[in-house]
């Protein structure tokens, strides 16, 4: 394990630039290049029983199973950090939490993420996220609706539960928002490259 990844905390965020035409169609639709802006957003949660450290992500594009289904599946499921960054085809990024959680709240986080693991994938609500100006007006017509997730309103939800990231409607999020935002706003630091 290198010492990037043993550096990560419950909290902290993985960050994906796609190289395929649907990762560029993501991108374009929230106002980041392809092949260099995020396309797809994970959240750093506790250890699976064998005490191997997981991401937790809502993506419809991905082969493994579940660590803690044993299924693939399309909407929220988790896998190990090492392996989910092997695996995917794009460069991915580090976003360190500006803080170490306090054990309630990494207990708290943990809690979250494993009951939403198996809620389905919210194709729609990506679709309507895209864009600054679409998202805003989006938030308005359409309130929050957790029942489907996708990757950057399941990290922001997840955040919003701890009480680290204050908004109104996670739906509204895309990954290239949520990212810039969160770090304007100082809550994560500054991006490292992992591959």
């Amino acid at each position: 394990m290198t010492s990037a990844l043993r550096d990560m905390k419950p909290g902290d965020l993985i960050g994906y630039s796609g190289q395929g035409w649907i990762s560029a169609i993501i991108n374009l639709g929230s106002y980041g290049l392809p092949n260099r802006g995020l396309s797809h957003v994970g959240i750093i949660g506790g250890s699976a029983t064998n005490g191997t450290r997981l991401v937790f992500e809502s993506t419809s594009l991905c082969d493994s199973p579940c660590a803690i289904t044993g299924r693939r599946t399309r909407g929220v499921q988790a896998h190990p950090i090492d392996e989910s960054i092997r695996e995917y085809r794009g460069r991915v990024y580090h976003y360190p939490l500006y803080r170490k959680l306090y054990r309630h709240e990494t207990d708290r986080l943990t809690r979250y993420l494993f009951q939403a693991v198996g809620l389905p994938y919210d194709t729609k609500g990506a679709i309507r996220s895209g864009g600054v100006g679409l998202s805003a007006l989006e938030s308005l017509i359409r309130g929050q609706d957790l029942s489907a997730l996708f990757c950057s309103e399941f990290v922001a939800s997840a955040l919003a539960h701890i009480g680290l990231f204050q908004t109104a409607n996670a739906s509204r999020w895309n990954p290239n928002c949520l990212i810039r935002t969160l770090q304007q706003l100082g809550t994560f630091g500054p991006m490292g490259r992992l591959k």
